[in-house]
């Protein structure tokens, strides 16, 4: 399992992804879950990140998983209107 960490804004973004997807890679099953519940304080990298994980894993035919997703996550994937990509549920499959 791979987690995000606390906090996950612009600064931290390509950190963050650069371990993500070396975690990604590594992983030996084709659904790889992403653990969000930690995450406290994030902007819209968080997003892009969580994307660009989807974009990976897709690449090797992996689906990244999701687990914990803060609400406010959720509202802003609403807002910018890519919730269908990452739906409103506890688990769910991006």
């Amino acid at each position: 399992m791979l987690a995000l960490p606390e906090l996950l804004t612009q600064a931290q973004a390509n950190a963050c992804l650069g371990g993500l997807v070396q975690g990604l890679k590594a992983e030996s099953t084709a659904i790889v879950v992403v653990d969000a519940s930690r995450l406290q304080t994030f902007d819209s990298a968080a997003l892009a990140v969580l994307m660009e994980c989807r974009r990976v894993a897709a690449s090797v035919n992996k689906t990244v998983q999701m687990q914990g997703m803060p609400t406010r996550l959720r509202d802003l994937a609403q807002l910018y209107g890519v919730s269908d990509l990452l739906p409103d549920s506890a688990a769910f499959t991006v």
